[in-house]
């Protein structure tokens, strides 16, 4: 358990730093802007002069501070390992003589390429290097907590980003805007296949013959309900299927309550649509 969470701390580390790396030595130097609160940070720094690093950590501390107190402190530790790394990525490659002598739509596609696969590290090991990905796990939390029914941060994602992008347009410049809309497409897209849509609902079905302690765990470490379902299994016989929805950032720790209580089963499957 402890080698997994130092490797996902690594995973963290090397997709921040990746990221850094397609923003600072080729998506700025070719007039591309990334998305999500790095791209008002971007925004804030070229408007004002004021170091980007400097910015984009600014303007990332209140989303680590709100989801201290509304995620939980493991989530904050990963963010907080990925922020710094991303931080200082951009610091050291702001300052690395890199040229990619090629066409501004190519050098932007394989920057968004770099930045898909960076931010997917991240986001697979559990961490977040972007506020806006806080935001939304906050307000779908919130409105599933009142109201008892599950909700996608796909919405809330694309209108903050189209925000972001609406800005870029009338602060920057048009072409800048529809690079950096070129680059959004490209990064989520990636992140979309190898995490399966991570701003989507994710169903866990565990199949067990021990369920109260399961359930026990989920309610009081993510206050989620299951439906409870008696099953057979051909050799294992009598158990009990749990069913749980959760969002991309609470299935670490579902993971976490799975792995420690032994002797189950489970799947993992994105929802496209819940039907009310």
């Amino acid at each position: 358990m402890r080698t997994k969470k130092i490797l996902s701390y690594i995973s963290i580390i090397i997709g921040a730093l990746m990221a850094s790396f397609s923003v600072a030595c080729v998506l700025l130097p070719n007039d591309a802007i990334d998305y999500g609160t790095a791209g008002i940070a971007i925004i804030v720094s070229m408007l004002t002069g004021a170091n980007l690093s400097v910015c984009v950590f600014l303007i990332f501390l209140p989303f680590i501070i709100a989801a201290y107190i509304f995620v939980g402190k493991d989530f904050v530790a990963r963010s907080v390992a990925g922020a710094l790394a991303y931080t200082l990525g951009i610091a050291y490659f702001e300052e690395i003589p890199f040229v990619l002598n090629t066409e501004h739509f190519l050098a932007v596609v394989f920057g968004g390429a770099i930045l898909g696969l960076g931010l997917t590290l991240v986001i697979r090991a559990g961490g977040c290097i972007d506020g806006s990905e806080i935001l939304a796990n906050i307000i779908v939390t919130k409105l599933s907590d009142k109201t008892g029914k599950n909700y996608s941060m796909t919405s809330i994602l694309i209108g903050f980003n189209a925000l972001v992008y609406i800005s870029i347009f009338v602060l920057i410049n048009r072409d800048a805007a529809l690079l950096s809309l070129l680059v959004y497409f490209i990064a989520t897209a990636i992140i979309d296949h190898f995490t399966d849509h991570f701003e989507a609902i994710k169903q866990i079905t565990i199949i067990t013959t021990q369920p109260k302690k399961l359930i026990s765990d989920i309610k009081s470490e993510l206050n989620k309900t299951c439906t409870i379902i008696s099953s057979k299994g051909a050799i294992s016989g009598d158990n009990t299927t749990l069913i749980c929805y959760v969002n991309y950032f609470e299935l670490q720790k579902m993971r976490e309550i799975i792995s420690r209580n032994k002797g189950s089963f489970s799947t993992v499957s994105t929802v496209d649509e819940i039907l009310r």
